[in-house]
Order: structure tokens, then sequence, then C-alpha cells
């Protein structure tokens, strides 16, 4: 089946996974660090809440660990693809996984 023949939720090349995890992210131009929370998962990307907007295009190293302690935690290079403002100082950013980082 081709992309263009499914229903459009399905349309994903990677099922989406709803989480809620602790993400801390590193951007190294300028070098700033920020937390935020992994809101859902999958093999292509995440989507991220945060309080602070970052502009299309950034890149910038993730790590997303288990709220309970759990390893591993997840580690990559992303690159923000999405930004939408849900609220005043809170941010919903989709993260595009560029690849893993051991």
């Amino acid at each position: 089946m081709m992309a263009n023949d499914k229903n459009y939720s399905e349309k994903r090349d990677f099922i989406r996974m709803k989480i809620s995890a602790p993400l801390g992210a590193t951007l190294t131009t300028p070098a700033k660090t920020l937390e935020g929370m992994c809101r859902d998962l999958s093999g292509g990307g995440l989507q991220v809440e945060t309080k602070e907007a970052l502009a299309l295009g950034t890149e910038l190293e993730v790590e997303v660990s288990s709220g309970h302690g759990h390893n591993p935690t997840l580690k990559a290079k992303v690159k923000v693809a999405r930004v939408q403002e849900v609220a005043a100082n809170d941010y919903l950013i989709g993260l595009e996984i560029l690849n893993l980082i051991d």
C-alpha cells in the first residue's frame, strides 16, 4: 500500500507513542540548555513541550530519560521541524531525529 492510499492519520513511516518523560536539550549555537517534557516519540522524531520557542531548522542534542529511572535513555541529534504555541510561554515543538548518539 502506498502512503497516498492510507488515511491521513496513518501516513507516517513510524507509529507514534504517547509518553511523558523528562527531556534535556543542548543547543551548540548559541550555547544553551533547556528542559521540557517529551510528549510523544516515533522512529522519525518526537514532540516536546517547553517553556521556550525554538527557531525552525535549529539543530540540538536531546536526552530523553524515563521518569522512573529506567535505562537506557534516548540521546539524539535533532532538528526543529514545527513550533506551536499552546499557551503563554508554553510550546509544543516537533523535532526530527537526524541521528542517534551512543
